[in-house]
């Protein structure tokens, strides 16, 4: 052979630990990483279906649904976007996306390569959209889909008035897609009662879970639209259908190998669940909310600025912070990665280089966290810049 076995592979893995204060992924609990360390199971074993079917149940519970298909993916969250302008949109849909920063954006850009005509609605920097400027785009444009992220992760803007455009929706016969990577089990969603058609999150935000496999719940309207489709889904592996078959979601169907699911990302994802249930939905909304607060705070306290200015825009999960005028962001991130290992972001897309993102999801939502990082932050500015704090709380 040709190739020699690699010189690195022969030292032993090192992973360091870290505090993940970015936009995710979080740090796990600790009953995760024991569930992500059980041996393997193969991926129809009955022990793995009952996993999968306590998995959903789980799934309903966080997304307040009562969606028979309501599942996963075998991806990022970028999949489950991915995935469903797949399945929902065929040659010439007219496809509307609210744009609050930069992940509208993402989703149009996989929507143009199904063929979708794209349109998009893009708030000011910093703020959602109202509900007036959402109703006249859809009576404009006639879509076939709208789609919204609940929390922009690049901006830490949340869309507020879910319900109130799960109704101009449905008059308009308008399928209603909502991302929630970024948003669920930390900000209130209810998915059944404000007409939402499709919503998907992320595993490893405020669940704690690994990344790498997406929950997902489709109602009747939805599953509908793809029922009617004129032409096939045109990624097999996509194809909600077949992946609803797997995951049981028809009673009268048995299931199929449609692929070999990570079971060990079953075992991590059922453990976040099962913590999720025994804190309770509204205990844990109740944390991040107190918890993003308390940090806002603490932000006005040492002189610097939210970057959404109006609170009822904030989002309690990823909060974005104003880079001060003559502080280089990256020197701040670097510092407190080096010294701390306590991870800053910056910004993404439409906020690179404007904010750094402190992620305040599931276990790293706490009050101690939020000290730590208020802490590191103000010595990795004052370490690397000369900017002045000045306590405008007070003044």
């Amino acid at each position: 052979m040709e190739v020699e076995p690699p010189q690195s592979l022969k030292k032993p893995l090192v992973v360091v630990e870290k505090t993940m204060m970015g936009p995710g992924p979080s740090n796990y609990p600790q009953r995760v990483i024991d569930a992500l360390g059980k041996q393997v199971m193969g991926h129809l074993h009955k022990e793995t279906c009952e996993i999968m079917d306590d998995i959903k149940e789980g799934i309903q519970y966080i997304f307040q649904t009562k969606n028979e298909i309501t599942m996963c993916v075998s991806a990022s969250g970028h999949g489950g976007m991915d995935a469903t302008m797949c399945n929902l949109l065929e040659e010439n849909d007219v496809a509307l996306f609210g744009a609050t920063g930069h992940w509208g954006h993402r989703a149009a850009d996989m929507a143009k390569r199904y063929g979708a005509d794209v349109r998009i609605l893009e708030s000011e920097l910093g703020k959602a959209l109202s509900v007036d400027e959402i109703k006249s785009a859809i009576e404009l444009h006639k879509p076939v889909i709208f789609f919204l992220a609940h929390c922009d992760s690049s901006t830490g803007v949340v869309q507020s008035y879910l319900g109130d455009i799960g109704l101009i929706c449905r008059k308009h016969n308008v399928i209603f897609i909502v991302d929630t990577v970024a948003s669920l089990g930390g900000i209130d969603f209810l998915m059944d009662e404000w007409k939402i058609d499709v919503a998907y999150t992320g595993s490893q935000k405020c669940l704690g879970a690994p990344p790498g496999i997406t929950p997902i719940s489709l109602n009747d309207r939805a599953m509908f639209k793809i029922t009617s489709r004129k032409s096939p889904v045109k990624v097999y592996y996509w194809d909600f259908i077949l992946i609803a078959t797997y995951w049981k979601c028809f009673p009268s169907e048995q299931r199929i190998y449609h692929h070999t699911i990570s079971v060990t990302l079953l075992y991590g994802l059922r453990e976040a669940l099962a913590i999720m249930a025994e804190e309770g939905l509204q205990s844990s909304i109740r944390r991040h909310t107190s918890c993003s607060f308390k940090l806002q705070q603490g932000v006005e306290k040492m002189g610097l600025e939210m970057f959404v200015k109006l609170p009822f825009h904030r989002a309690s999960t990823v909060n974005a912070i104003k880079v001060p005028e003559g502080v280089d962001w990256t020197k701040v991130s670097d510092y407190a990665m080096n010294k701390y290992k306590l991870e800053i972001s910056g910004g993404l897309g439409p906020t690179k280089g404007k904010v750094w993102r402190i992620g305040l999801l599931g276990l790293n939502a706490s009050s101690e966290k939020v000290d730590l990082v208020l802490k590191i932050l103000k010595e990795s500015i004052e370490n690397t810049s000369d900017f002045i704090f000045v306590d405008k709380s007070k003044m």
